[in-house]
């Protein structure tokens, strides 16, 4: 049995308009105890969420109508539900374009449905453990300068205005306060925010990280800055008084 399968089912919002391979996947994960709501386009899928919130999105780029893409820059103007990507091209400029959309992982066609389980296990587990290791267990809050992050309530804030951040970006962040003037490694980022560890010649945490720190810096966060170190990883350089 597995870690999930204690709490109820989590429930699953499967967007992919192959009927064939979403019936296939289906079938696959409810037998791995997830929960399964397919549908066949974006539109559905925007109007489906606000009614019946899941725990994960599973989105196809392919999609008729509007895409992939596009469904998930909608859904990131109102959600930060762990989103992940499939493609059925896996290239690199693919990929980047969706996790610069707001998504928490990619997974390029064909595939195992056994390594989509797992990936969904993954993120889903840092999205609602409550492991030790995580700020909800550790700390109401914790922050620098104008920015805190609410543990508990998995909420950032600069300046008491909220910031936006998909499940991912939240990881990074929680973890760089956590261990802030530390260096952690792509790898080690990379295994806490998409739960894996990083693919040959993979830049996705560069582009996680980029794209936190443009929203940090929008919001107008002061007195923390993240730092990439060439060749070692990111720190989280705090100003001292």
């Amino acid at each position: 049995m597995t870690a999930l399968s204690a709490r109820p089912s989590p429930r699953l919002l499967l967007v992919e308009d192959d009927r064939a391979l979403a019936t296939m996947l289906r079938e696959y994960l409810e037998l791995q105890g997830f929960e399964v709501k397919p549908v066949t386009s974006g539109e559905q899928a925007l109007d489906l969420i606000p009614r019946e919130p899941p725990d994960l999105v599973v989105l196809d780029v392919g999609l008729p109508g509007i895409d992939g893409f596009a469904t998930l820059e909608r859904l990131r103007q109102q959600h930060a539900l762990p989103v992940i990507m499939l493609t059925a091209r896996g290239e690199e400029r693919d990929r980047i374009a969706g996790l610069m959309a707001g998504a928490d992982d990619y997974l390029p066609k064909p595939f195992n449905p056994l390594e989509l389980a797992a990936r969904i296990r993954a993120i889903l587990k840092r999205s609602i453990s409550t492991a030790p290791q995580t700020l909800a267990s550790e700390a109401k809050t914790l922050g620098y300068g104008n920015l805190v992050l609410h543990g508990k309530r998995r909420e950032v804030l600069v300046d008491q205005h909220a910031v936006t951040l998909t499940a991912a970006e939240l990881r990074i962040l929680e973890v760089l306060l956590q261990r802030a003037g530390e260096v952690l490694t792509r790898a080690e980022l990379t295994e806490i925010a998409v739960g894996r560890s990083p693919e040959a010649y993979d830049r996705s945490i560069d582009t996680l990280v980029s794209k936190l720190r443009r929203k940090l810096s929008l919001a107008g966060a002061r007195g923390a800055e993240i730092r990439g170190l060439r060749g070692h990883g990111y720190v989280l350089d705090i100003e001292r008084p």
